[in-house]
């Protein structure tokens, strides 16, 4: 099933993981034009800067169908969500939910987003074998040298162990 027009997926994405991944192939299948959008939030004190997750992301969709130049573009950005969809002409956001936890105050965001900006947010629910997973808790992983094969492609753990000192 394809649905008409395009949609921005956000998220931090410090770092990406399997989850993302899974969420943007997904939503990729279901939008013709899908945009990555990476917050460049610095008051969340990133691992990594704006332009590295995106150059990780970039090299990650290249791999999935619909990749680069066939419907799946990522970009950072600064600010309201709501104006980069206007600025994009984009009505629709996309969320992954990794479980009942995450609801609560993706929905708060959806209806702001809806009251501020008049677009909709479409949620997915992860896939059950990724919703363990979440970026904050990779980064602790990578810190301590653990095991990362399961929660990243392995260009983005090699960054990770690079950053880390691990």
């Amino acid at each position: 099933m394809t649905v008409s027009g395009a949609a921005i997926y956000p998220g931090s994405f410090d770092p990406v993981t399997y989850g993302h991944l899974d969420i943007i192939g997904r939503a990729a299948g279901l939008f013709p034009r899908l945009v990555v959008a990476v917050v460049g939030n610095p008051s969340k004190r990133p691992m990594f800067s704006a332009d590295e997750r995106v150059a990780l992301l970039r090299a990650e969709v290249a791999e999935l169908p619909g990749g680069p130049g066939g419907g799946i573009e990522v970009v950072a950005f600064d600010g309201l969500l709501v104006d980069l969809c206007a600025s994009r002409g984009i009505t629709t956001i996309v969320k992954g939910l990794r479980g009942a936890g995450d609801l609560e105050l993706e929905l708060l965001m959806a209806q702001n987003n809806r009251d501020i900006g008049a677009v909709e947010t479409v949620f997915l629910a992860t896939a059950p074998e990724r919703s363990h997973l979440a970026s904050s808790f990779v980064r602790e992983i990578a810190r301590f040298g653990g095991r990362l094969d399961h929660a990243v492609p392995p260009a983005v753990e090699r960054a990770l162990r690079e950053r880390a000192g691990a």
